[in-house]
């Protein structure tokens, strides 16, 4: 072979030997290895096998051997942060190494959306959406002395809490949760809100309160206001409330599955028990929807004093002025409601 030939062949063989290199490269880092969207989550304190089984779980990487050999030479192993990474389509080896090993976490939507009684219920809530878990959650919703910080009493904490759409990072810390919450707490009463709220003569909490014993009442946003209202004309006159919702608030430990009351759970001494004290109860029975909050500070005016379910079941009520008229409304519904168990036994046994 003369020199001209051993020069093209050693050169044709160091393009292919650099060809090859370049595709492997390129297979190992740059090729999109994604079959779809997912999500990794990494532990605090995780060994880098608990990484590779989320990764796998996850089951969005279409390669996972080239996916091994790229986070090998890049030493993921040793270099990786704890975090809630969302793996998209046409993402390639290089582009999940990184998010992982600089911590790029996707921020998570987590949706409160109200109803919910207590602390307890709360944190479990939130042990959902975070890696923090309920029981870490329970000790920072539980700390007297941040509640006081933060301007509130441990029975009006829970009123702190606005539903919405919030974004979080999945390791935030329960305190910097808790934290947010009441920045956003504030955002949502400064202005227009805390004006209604003087216009009315009741605070935030005493809002907030009354806004949850509506939606223990009603899911029908259309009445909110009007049953808002019969509260407030009860409050100005210097009636007791007589609200069920706090009673059954005030079993919830005892009888959980409580929902239509006797003449017993009347008589509990509690301070939840609005057929006993006078005025609103210490505080919120729930985390109130937005509606309901709106609908207290923009409350109906009208001269009605009582209301009652009505017969039709249809979850709206009859209003009264009189005390004869709602125990007419009363009967009318006791009646249909025995019809309909009396129905329902019947259906049952045969």
């Amino acid at each position: 072979m003369n020199r001209r030939k051993l020069t093209t062949a050693i050169c044709l063989a160091a393009v292919l030997i650099l060809g090859a290199i370049g595709l492997n490269w390129y297979i190992t880092f740059k090729k999109p290895n994604t079959a779809g969207e997912g999500v990794i989550l990494i532990y605090r304190n995780s060994g880098y096998g608990a990484v590779e089984d989320s990764i796998c779980a996850s089951g969005t990487i279409k390669n996972l051997k080239s996916f091994r050999r790229a986070a090998g030479r890049r030493n993921l192993a040793e270099h990786f942060e704890p975090g809630r990474y969302v793996i998209e389509p046409g993402m390639s080896n290089q582009h999940i190494i990184r998010m992982i090993a600089n911590g790029w976490q996707t921020p998570a939507k987590v949706t409160l959306r109200g109803y919910i009684k207590t602390i307890d219920r709360l944190a479990a809530f939130l042990g959902r959406n975070f890696e923090a878990d309920s029981a870490a959650f329970a000790t920072v919703l539980k700390d007297t002395a941040m509640i006081d910080s933060l301007g509130f009493r441990p029975e009006t904490f829970i009123g702190m809490f606005i539903p919405n759409t919030y974004e979080f990072y999945w390791t935030s810390s329960p305190r910097s949760v808790v934290k947010r919450f009441k920045k956003e707490c504030d955002a949502f009463w400064n202005g227009e809100r805390d004006r209604l709220a003087r216009e009315i003569g009741l605070d935030r909490n005493e809002v907030m309160t009354l806004a949850s014993i509506v939606i223990g009442e009603t899911n029908n946003a259309g009445e909110m206001p009007k049953i808002a209202g019969v509260y407030m004309n009860r409050l100005h006159r210097g009636m007791r409330l007589q609200a069920c919702p706090t009673v059954i608030y005030a079993h919830l430990e005892t009888e959980p599955g409580l929902r239509r009351l006797l003449n017993r759970h009347l008589q509990i001494d509690s301070p939840y028990n609005t057929y006993r004290i006078k005025g609103l109860p210490p505080g919120p029975i729930a985390i109130p929807t937005v509606t309901a909050i709106d609908a207290v500070l923009n409350y109906e005016k009208s001269g009605y004093l009582y209301f009652c379910a009505k017969p039709e079941f249809d979850g709206t009520h009859n209003f009264a002025t009189t005390y004869s008229q709602h125990k007419a409304n009363s009967r009318a519904y006791n009646k249909a409601y025995r019809e309909r168990e009396a129905s329902r036994k019947a259906s049952n046994a045969a």
